[in-house]
């Protein structure tokens, strides 16, 4: 009988489709799409992606990208002045592959009924794309070291993965924390989002998922700090959804629950000092924010922090994206 593994990794490898590769424009990375096969406990399907690898010999060491609530893996290579907004250029140029994915129910990975979409599901999938890069079957490159990455509910899907397989070398934290403003987040849920079945653009969701009103992403991701007008309309324009189920059980498992604790690879936590959700009761992630964030990481051999001093919470969407990309370049390196 074949293993569910080599089912996925033949699946995968007959669904890669090229997007992209790299050209006159040296800064471009060479990317494919690819179908990954997963099986979780309540989904079975693909989670789609995109793998990204640089010029020149092609690395050991692969991103794996997991975008937050409302957003797909448009967020991670946004394209708007790529050279100011696209992590995954940032992450290629300097020398690391990426793979970003869209969360299951968004962009074009399978589309279950919402009420089937945890947190703890979404993880299994992730876990699944990773055992498919690290053995090759994505691209035909077998990755030695994964880090997992997100931003958002997709930091906290990235968490979870993380501590419940142990199977990454590594984990970046974006636009999450453990200290919640309580306030702010009841705002976004009850002001700026609601049933796509009330908004245009999502036929083929069920009523148990959410998008962003119509208007609605700056007040909800970018303030209280400036983005550019062309963002703003471009975030509008590629927004996504996330199911009833998946945030709450998030929240309550990668914020409230202890599994950061059993992250032990090393950790970078980036945020917005502005950070509406995720700065806590004041909004503001001071100096206080690191000694209060550390000891949710117990069991990881270090933890660094860089906070951006005008973002709010999308921070890649924020004109001084690159200094949050430099310090992510600096840390990669000096722990892988």
């Amino acid at each position: 009988m074949i293993s569910r593994f080599v089912a996925a990794a033949v699946l995968t490898t007959a669904l890669l489709t090229p997007v992209g590769v790299a050209t006159a424009d040296p800064d471009s990375p060479s990317c494919v799409q690819a179908d990954v096969p997963v099986h979780t406990l309540s989904v079975v399907g693909t989670m789609h992606g995109t793998l990204c690898l640089p010029a020149g010999p092609t690395p050991d060491t692969v991103m794996v990208l997991v975008p937050g609530a409302t957003y797909n893996s448009v967020y991670w290579d946004f394209p708007y002045q790529p050279n100011t907004y696209s992590f995954t250029r940032a992450m290629t140029q300097a020398g690391y592959a990426t793979f970003a994915v869209d969360r299951l129910g968004t962009g074009q990975s399978t589309r279950p009924l919402s009420a089937q979409l945890t947190a703890l599901v979404q993880a299994d999938a992730v876990h699944d794309v990773i055992q498919a890069l690290r053995a090759g079957s994505v691209g035909g490159t077998a990755f030695s070291k994964v880090i997992v990455g997100g931003h958002s509910l997709g930091s906290i899907i990235s968490i979870i993965e993380a501590a419940t397989y142990q199977d990454v070398d590594a984990l970046l934290v974006t636009g999450a924390s453990h200290q919640l403003n309580t306030v702010n987040s009841a705002t976004l849920v009850t002001v700026h989002l609601r049933s796509v079945a009330l908004t245009p653009g999502f036929p083929n969701h069920d009523a148990g998922y959410l998008t962003t009103v119509p208007g609605h992403r700056k007040p909800a991701f970018h303030d209280p700090d400036f983005v550019e007008p062309a963002v703003i309309a471009l975030d509008e324009a590629t927004k996504d959804v996330v199911s009833s189920v998946e945030a709450p059980d998030g929240l309550t498992l990668g914020v409230f629950a202890p599994y950061s604790a059993l992250v032990d690879v090393p950790v970078m936590v980036t945020i917005g000092e502005r950070d509406p959700i995720f700065c806590g009761a004041l909004a503001q992630c001071t100096a206080l924010f690191q000694v209060v964030e550390r000891p949710y990481y117990l069991g990881a051999p270090s933890v660094d922090f860089f906070v951006l001093p005008t973002a709010g919470h999308s921070i890649n969407l924020n004109p001084d994206a690159p200094a949050m990309h430099d310090a992510v370049v600096d840390w990669a390196d000096s722990v892988l």
